[in-house]
């Protein structure tokens, strides 16, 4: 109980600034660092676990649920642990598995803004950083994913006709953001089975996000101009 009560004032100082823009500040911060470190597989597992600890963070303030935060807690520690050390030794099975585990926190991170978002009708500050914050935290749970698959699956995807190459995470990434945002860009093409499975999970989730979640805020805002004005 004493814990609880000695986290309470960096709970409230978080949920007061915004912690949605934290989270999507923090995540635009690391896709600058993985762009640096692209050529370092050994850095990857820590700033996987900075992005982890990052979002366990903002998890625990959006998310008012007790009961539900246990999750994302179980999920991180874990995640956390085994990015270090794969960082340390340059284990790929240990990365593996913390790229699995991140991969389900971040899905859960993102289950969680949208449930915040759909929960009222009122379209504060925060839920509009929220709405981008899901965005980047849907693509990375999706990177990753693609990671574990390129692993346990090789040959998963091709790039120029090059079925041998190992992607890079922000090459994975960057495909995450194409196929998410349906814009069909890109150089890297899902070939197995379990990496089309992916893809087309990914577009659709992306469409959903859009037409669910995003058209929702939009149409809420609008209504609220419209009764501000006396319409």
């Amino acid at each position: 109980m004493k814990n609880q009560k000695s986290f309470t004032p960096i709970k409230n100082w978080l949920a007061r600034h915004h912690p949605s823009a934290f989270l999507l500040a923090a995540q635009l911060l690391l896709l600058v660092l993985y762009a640096v470190y692209s050529d370092l597989p050994s850095q990857w597992g820590l700033l996987n676990a900075i992005g982890g600890l990052i979002l366990v963070l903002v998890v625990w303030v959006v998310d008012r649920s007790p009961s539900i935060n246990w999750i994302a807690w179980v999920l991180a520690i874990p995640a956390f642990l085994l990015s270090v050390l794969s960082a340390i030794i340059n284990n790929q099975t240990l990365l593996v598995w913390s790229s699995l585990l991140e991969a389900i926190l971040y899905f859960y991170a993102a289950v969680s803004l949208i449930i915040y978002m759909l929960e009222d009708t009122m379209v504060t500050t925060d839920e509009l950083f929220a709405a981008g914050a899901t965005f980047t935290l849907l693509a990375w749970g999706f990177a990753y994913s693609y990671f574990v698959c390129q692993v346990l699956v090789p040959e998963s995807f091709m790039v120029a006709g090059n079925l041998n190459k190992q992607l890079s995470f922000i090459e994975l990434l960057s495909l995450s953001f194409t196929n998410l945002s349906a814009t069909g860009l890109g150089d890297i093409v899902p070939v197995s089975a379990p990496a089309r499975v992916l893809a087309m999970l990914e577009q659709f989730s992306g469409v959903g996000y859009l037409t669910i979640v995003v058209s929702r805020l939009i149409g809420l805002s609008i209504s609220t101009q419209k009764r501000k004005k006396g319409y």
